[in-house]
């Protein structure tokens, strides 16, 4: 029984993800999208942890984490882009029920985030830091967008951060790993420091500071990067 155990939490992970895209497209509730997906990022996060807890870890464990991933953090969070967008336009030769042509450059999202997970699949360095942006992350940026800050609504906005999602996907731009060895300074500097960070920002700023928690996440990774990199030179 336990070794189904971690399975079953990640079936809750795509169970959720199809339900958000349900719910974006029957009830045009794009910016409700942000709640699924924190969800679905929670069950991310228990399938991993019950399976290294049990040690149950297993292939089809980890093909299944995937795919669920790819629907609850590529096919929702493009789903809820692509209703926003098409809120925004307004074109005469709208096709498909009415939704405007432009609007589907939002599921470029999808193939994206196919490509970021396959690689990760493949990667055999990216224990301690990831390459290019994980998906959960990614997911959380485009739908927290809808969430709390609708002056970002526009439509440049919305294309500027579709073309900014998928290139930061496939990306190889090293990316903080939340994932601790031990709770000391050493070795930690970066995490501890975005883990203040977020928690300060959102201290002051509460649910404003949503849309900003991941583009601080990079921010963060990136200087890190850069620092790490100027001490080794």
């Amino acid at each position: 029984m336990k070794k189904h155990l971690p399975n079953f939490i990640t079936c809750l992970n795509v169970l959720t993800g199809a339900v958000g895209i349900a719910w974006v497209s029957f009830f045009q509730r794009g910016e409700t999208a942000v709640y699924f997906v924190l969800a679905a990022a929670v069950f991310d996060f228990l399938d991993g942890l019950m399976a290294r807890l049990l040690k149950v870890q297993s292939e089809i464990g980890k093909q299944l984490d995937s795919l669920a991933d790819l629907v609850s953090f590529g096919v929702l969070p493009a789903f809820a882009l692509m209703y926003l967008l098409d809120n925004l336009l307004s074109d005469p030769f709208a096709c498909f029920s009415g939704t405007d042509p432009l609007a589907f450059s939002a599921l470029l999202i999808i193939p994206f985030s196919a490509l970021r997970l396959a690689k990760f699949n493949l990667a055999t360095d990216q224990s301690d830091e990831f390459k290019g942006l994980p998906t959960p992350a990614n997911a959380l940026m485009i739908t927290a967008i809808a969430f709390s800050r609708p002056d970002f609504m526009t439509v440049e906005t919305l294309l500027v951060v579709t073309a900014l999602s998928c290139f930061l996907l496939v990306s190889n731009i090293p990316m903080i790993a939340l994932k601790f060895k031990s709770m000391a300074w050493k070795g930690n500097e970066f995490r501890h420091t975005l883990i203040i960070l977020e928690v300060i920002g959102l201290a002051i700023f509460q649910l404003s500071f949503i849309p900003f928690v991941i583009p601080l996440y990079i921010a963060v990774s990136v200087v890190g990067n850069l620092l790490r990199k100027s001490f080794i030179e």
